[in-house]
């Protein structure tokens, strides 16, 4: 397995996170961890462990940064006395309430996407692949992955709408009825 994925999974990474050196080592510690796991032979996707690992391993790297510089510019602002002073808009407890909300929202609309518009959704919009490279991972073409991607979209957009009251909410779908045999 090292062998085969080692270098998709390094370009995959670094493109994430922007240093070589970085991406070699979440790709290590991901492999580590793949490898950790007790019955990794049952695995059906090896690489799709292994994918979905290191992108847990880039989200905390993301998280981490966020927060160091966070604290960095907390602590210089303390040490210049800007503390005091008020903070920017997008820290009031009403935009993040707000962002908060329409983030829930994306995730709700995203979790009730078909799979393959979801998967391909996640693949572009989340991991950062181009279209060609979804299309690829999928195994499907590429006109298959837009249009998987365009009913995602129309789905986030309708939602994030009707969130800003441009359309009524949608009504709850009426079950299916199931056609009885005669």
């Amino acid at each position: 397995m090292f062998e085969h994925y080692y270098r998709e999974l390094l370009n995959f990474l670094a493109r994430k996170v922007g240093d070589r050196d970085l991406a070699a080592d979440i790709a290590q510690e991901s492999y580590s961890r793949v490898y950790a796991v007790p019955d990794r032979d049952a695995v059906a996707e090896p690489r799709a462990l292994l994918y979905t690992t290191a992108r847990n391993f880039v989200t905390d790297h993301h998280r981490r940064t966020a927060t160091r510089l966070q604290v960095e510019v907390a602590l210089q602002q303390e040490e210049s006395g800007l503390a005091a002073g008020l903070g920017p808009a997008s820290a009031e407890p009403e935009a993040v309430l707000a962002g908060r909300q329409r983030l829930a929202a994306i995730e709700q609309v995203v979790a009730q996407l078909p799979p393959r518009a979801r998967e391909a959704f996640v693949l572009y919009k989340l991991d950062g692949l181009s279209r060609p490279e979804v299309a690829a991972i999928m195994g499907v073409g590429v006109k298959t992955v837009e249009t998987h991607l365009e009913v995602a979209m129309r789905a986030c957009q309708r939602r994030l709408q009707e969130l800003d009251g441009e359309l009524p909410a949608a009504a709850p779908r009426p079950a299916r009825k199931t056609r009885s045999s005669p």
